[in-house]
């Protein structure tokens, strides 16, 4: 039996098991599983690598950064955003680290503006949050050559504060949400934004899936913006696991 799973603490719910599950059954797959492994300190992690017909692991909170020391190379996408979600088991028995989240927020980006009739090329971003989700976030919008801004408590060269944007909301009409604000059972809250500048030329893209529709969505939605939710980077990001472990 080959074995893949998720790595991370709490696992209290986990898209990916779910996920691959259902494209096991779906796709007649049925040499392989997938399970959650808890791992409450990355140190555990060498007792697992020696569970037998394991041959990919995804990385959760909080070891997409901690996991590094444990990989033996990066591929170029981790490498620029110093955070792995996929580690792949050559056949060497070396590991190599890939964040598959990276190809999941680019390629449902893409798709997305592709069906707005946007170019990358005519927006600038606000991206909410610092934290490891906006990682693979910002090097994704690079590439794609979309000049961003951070958002966040602290004032600094590259990042805004909330209080900023009452005087500058007009000049960025993509904003990303990598935040966990408004995640399920927080459905009420949403970042401190001045909805009532949306307009229908902002397009809001929340990384947040679980409600499919959040708070920051729904308001940005009253004021005619765009919206995208999290879900289909999830999956996008998932196929490309996959495609990194058969590959």
């Amino acid at each position: 039996m080959k074995r893949y799973g998720l790595i991370g603490f709490p696992l209290t719910h986990s898209f990916s098991q779910r996920y691959f599950t259902e494209k096991f059954a779906r796709e007649g797959i049925s040499d392989s599983r997938y399970d959650l492994f808890e791992l409450p300190n990355i140190t555990a992690l060498p007792d697992l690598l020696k569970l037998p017909g394991l041959r990919g692991l995804n990385v959760t909170i909080p070891h997409k950064l901690v996991v590094l020391p444990y990989v033996d190379r990066l591929d170029a996408s981790a490498e620029k955003i110093g955070a792995v979600n996929v580690i792949k088991f050559e056949s060497d028995s070396s590991l190599t680290g890939y964040n598959s989240d990276y190809y999941g927020f680019r390629q449902s980006l893409t798709n997305w503006l592709n069906l707005l009739q946007r170019t990358p090329h005519e927006l600038q971003a606000l991206v909410l949050g610092t934290g490891g989700a906006s990682k693979a976030v910002t090097v994704a919008l690079a590439d794609l050559g979309i000049a961003y801004k951070f958002v966040s408590r602290t004032k600094t060269d590259n990042a805004l504060t909330y209080d900023d944007l009452s005087a500058g909301l007009g000049d960025y009409h993509l904003i990303i949400n990598g935040s966990p604000v408004g995640t399920y059972p927080h459905i009420d809250e949403a970042p401190a934004l001045p909805y009532h500048l949306l307009t229908h030329h902002h397009l809001l893209y929340d990384l947040v899936y679980n409600p499919i529709e959040t708070k920051f969505m729904q308001l940005g939605r009253e004021r005619g913006a765009a919206t995208h939710n999290g879900l289909r980077m999830l999956e996008l990001q998932a196929e490309k696991a996959w495609e990194i472990w058969q590959g």
